[in-house]
Parts: C-alpha cells; structure tokens; sequence
C-alpha cells in the first residue's frame, strides 16, 4: 500500500507528529487530492487542547481546508478530472479528508476550481474564511437566517440600507464576510479590528472601521454616531466570550430584555446535508468571483517546513501573532 506523509494527533492535548500514513482511494462521488497547500485555522489548536465533537477517536489527522491537484476521481464524478486544480473545505470526522497530509479525500460536489489567474497558497485561505458567513447569513433556518444569497437571482444589493457589524474584521472570516455583506448590500458596514489593517478592510467593503479595543459603551456610542438605524445583525468572525458579549450588548431590541436578542450560534459547513444544496450552487459562482476580483482572497505567509511547521504556525495563532493574513504550509516541502 502506498503511504504518504502526515502530522498525527495522538491524543487531547497531546504534541503533533510528523508520520507515515496510507493513501486512500475515492469512492463514489470523490476525488484523491495531492495537497499543494494547507491552511491553518484557529479551530486547529482548539482541537489539539480541547478536542471536539467531530473527532471520534485518536490518533487523529486534522486539518480543515487546503487545495491541491486531482489525483483520482470516483465513480459518478463528471465536473474534474485528473489534473484539475481545486480548493476545498474538509468534510472533518475521519482522517482521508483532513488536510494536514498530502493526499486526501475530496467531496466533489463542494470542491471548486481555482482560476488560473490565482495561486494553491491564495485558494487555500478561502473556504474556510467564507463559508461561515455565507451558512449565517444564507442558509435556511435553523441552520441560517435565510437571508436570501447574493449568488442567487434577486439576491446582489438586495438589503441596501441595512446596517452590519462585523465583529473582527481583520481575522480571515472576517474579511470574507465584509465582503459577502458588500455583495449583499448592507450599508454601513461597521467592523471591528486593529486600526492598522482599516486601510484593507476598507478596501474590501468596510465603510467603517472601529478599535477593536473599544469598550462596548465606547463601541456603542460611535456606532451611534455612523447610523440612527437600529443594529440588528451583528456576526461574530472570532467567537470568543468577549466578543460574543460585545455583539449580544449593541444589538438593538424591541425590549429590555436579552430574551428579545435573538442569539444564532453557526457551524460554518456545507457538508452538513441542510446546506448542501447551498454550497454546490455557490462553488461555481466562487471560483467565478475569485477569477474577476469581485472576491479576493487573504494576504498568505507561507510557514517554512511544510507539515513540520504546523504545530509553529498554530502557536502562532493561539498567541495572537497573526493579523490580516493567512498562514499555510506546503506539505510536500516536509523533509
């Protein structure tokens, strides 16, 4: 059997390892990938301290999104063959699809192809950062809101004139959904980050950049000063208690009660069956939109080392030492 190199998790809060692994066939409906490039998500070191409900049993491969060429396609398969360049978002819970390794197992339907005009590393740092959003916002209830997808038809502009804030603009969800809320037509567009990157988040749709480090009554009042429309939509790209706090303090409500706050927690998948069908439709229409710079993907550093870099990189992102970027590593670089 051939096998193949990947980084092992041997157990919750455990060290990663570099090590051999088989490489798995595809069935029905799938591609074999040979991986180019791998990203690094905050929700990587989340796994490694805390485990989480998907992993059912150690050791583990992890890894959540990367892109690569197609190596194999299943039965059933007509939209790639081999050669094809693509991106993807892991269908996590079993070690073929994780993507810290160099081959793996791709569902077809919710692959993309990545326009000629952009590189593995620039596709690599896109699902992941855009899915949330998209399920938030798109998906059908209770999974979304419903709001209806700028994809879809009657759905580009469709809600101009309504505020957001987006909390965390400059992490990698973060300037994704800045951008899908500027297709959707949201305005103003408030977001959150470190003042540094406001000229960036500018550039992709913000029409107003705040202090991240603002109290929530500081953040109120210059919200206040930007719309007299009340905030009811506040989406969260960092998901920590802070933050949730702060989102759930400047939503608007009919009352005084936080039972009037409508609190939407989101597990940002297109492989989850409700938002299949969401997913393949925007796939086509993503590559699309990369190709003609309606979306453009997130400033990527490489990590030296190919899978030997993950454990750095992921330290990295567990100390807060990434802002307006991506990091990825190259898994066939891994001595």
């Amino acid at each position: 059997m051939s096998t193949q190199q990947a980084v092992w998790l041997p157990g919750i809060g455990q060290d990663f390892s570099v090590g051999p692994r088989e490489i798995d066939a595809p069935g029905p409906g799938e591609l074999l990938v040979k991986i180019i490039s791998s990203s690094l998500n905050p929700l990587d070191w989340k796994i490694q301290e805390t485990g989480f409900f998907f992993i059912k049993s150690y050791p583990a491969v992890i890894g959540e999104e990367a892109a690569g060429t197609v190596e194999a396609v299943g039965e059933g398969v007509t939209d790639f063959k081999e050669g094809d360049r693509v991106f993807f978002q892991a269908n996590m819970g079993s070690n073929e699809f994780a993507t810290f390794q160099q081959y793996c197992i791709v569902v077809a339907d919710l692959a993309a192809k990545i326009p000629e005009n952009k590189t593995f590393d620039q596709a690599a740092s896109v699902q992941i950062g855009i899915i949330p959003f998209a399920v938030a916002l798109y998906a059908q209830q209770p999974q979304g809101l419903a709001h209806l997808a700028p994809w879809i038809e009657g759905g580009n502009g469709k809600y101009t004139g309504q505020p957001i804030v987006i909390m965390g603009g400059a992490s990698s969800v973060g300037q994704y959904s800045i951008q899908l809320a500027r297709l959707s037509g949201f305005s103003p567009i408030i977001t959150t980050a470190s003042l540094h990157n406001a000229e960036l988040l500018s550039s992709l749709g913000a029409t107003h950049v705040l202090d991240r480090k603002l109290s929530t009554t500081a953040l109120k009042d210059a919200i206040v000063k930007i719309t007299s429309i009340p905030i009811t939509l506040v989406f969260d790209a960092i998901s920590l208690p802070g933050t949730q706090q702060t989102a759930h303090d400047i939503l608007t409500t009919g009352g005084t009660k936080s039972e009037d706050k409508v609190l939407h927690p989101v597990f940002g998948s297109f492989h989850e069956p409700p938002n299949r069908e969401l997913g393949k439709s925007f796939m086509p229409v993503l590559t699309q939109w990369l190709a003609d710079g309606t979306i453009k993907p997130n400033f990527v550093e490489v990590v030296p080392g190919g899978l030997n870099g993950v454990s750095s990189g992921l330290q990295r992102l567990k100390n807060n030492l990434v802002s307006g970027k991506k990091l990825v590593v190259r898994p066939w670089e891994t001595a």
